[in-house]
Order: structure tokens, then sequence, then C-alpha cells
């Protein structure tokens, strides 16, 4: 339970790193009907209904590169979790509080363009992003 000295957690966006974007992006779009939200060229975001996190779909070797990680392999499973949170302190709250509960920094929080991230595995190797559009 979270006090009030404690950030809660609401995963807000699932993003898969997929092999052929197109055919993805065919599949979740026409074959069972999601909404996109956002599409780029190696980005697809697609709305899965009111209430439920978003699913995004990222060209495989282009989300390794953004986690830093290799795309064979342990290093990158092919999907990746995300906190999208108000500010960058929360951002460095929640990494280091997933490397006290003894979960790793994958990398280290850093600015963008967009925002703030960073990533953090947890015991099992499944990578978490917690990102923040405030700097």
């Amino acid at each position: 339970m979270a006090t009030q000295t404690q950030t809660a957690l609401q995963v807000n966006a699932i993003m898969i790193g997929v092999k052929d974007l197109a055919r993805a992006k065919k599949f979740y779009g026409e074959g069972l009907g999601c909404k996109t939200e956002q599409d780029y060229p190696a980005f697809v975001k697609f709305t899965l209904g009111e209430g439920s996190s978003s699913l995004a779909l990222y060209e495989r070797e282009a989300a390794a590169k953004d986690a830093g990680v290799s795309s064979e392999g342990s290093g990158f499973r092919g999907v990746s979790f995300h906190f999208i949170v108000r500010s960058k302190d929360v951002v460095d709250e929640v990494i280091a509080r997933a490397e006290r509960a003894g979960g790793a920094i994958v990398r280290k929080p850093t600015s963008t363009q967009w925002g703030y991230f960073g990533y953090f595995s947890d015991p099992d190797g499944y990578l978490w992003k917690v990102a923040s559009a405030s700097y």
C-alpha cells in the first residue's frame, strides 16, 4: 500500500518489440480492431479501451537501443513495461526504489528532447522504463 511519501505505481503503456512493424500494425489495427493513437515510421501506439494501458509497437532493434541493451539473447526480451510519471523527481524515486528492492538499473535516468527517462530490470530481467515529459 502506498503511503503519502510513496508514489502509487500504475502501468500506463505496454510496448512490444517487433521484427516487422507493418505486419504487427496490420494485425493489431486491422486484425484486432485496435484504434491507432500514434503512427510513426518506427513506432505505433494503439488505444486498447477505456481504463486500459495502451499498446505500443516498436521496431525490436530500435527498442533495444532505446533501453541501451542488445536485442539478442537475454539482454532484451522484446517487451518492456512503462511507468509514465509526473516529474523527473518521480522518475528518480521509482528507479531508486526498484534498485533497493533488488532490481538493477539498466539505463540511468537521462534527459532527452522530449523529457526524462531511465530503465531498470526486475530480478528476472524484465525491463521497466520510467519516464516523464517534465524535466
